[in-house]
């Protein structure tokens, strides 16, 4: 369940950050004090988002891990 969370992110990050360059570009008139290429504000994004997914990935995945099998099926 974890590692599905986690390919989630991935995939999230490998789409997005191209097209966050391509936005940042159109709206760089609109961005007060921040460059559009940015690394630091880009860095900080990115990390705050796979803390932010990581933990939403974890959560589920530990109370998953908590629960026995046979009550889990009995549940469903």
């Amino acid at each position: 369940m974890l590692r599905d969370g986690l390919l989630l992110i991935a995939a999230g990050v490998v789409i997005g950050l191209p097209l966050s360059v391509a936005a940042g570009r159109l709206s760089s008139s609109l961005l007060y004090g921040i460059r559009h290429g940015d690394p630091l504000a880009s860095v900080l994004t990115v990390a705050v988002l796979l803390v932010i997914g990581i933990v939403s990935a974890f959560i589920p995945a530990r109370r998953a891990a908590s629960i026995e099998p046979l009550e889990a099926l009995r549940h469903d």
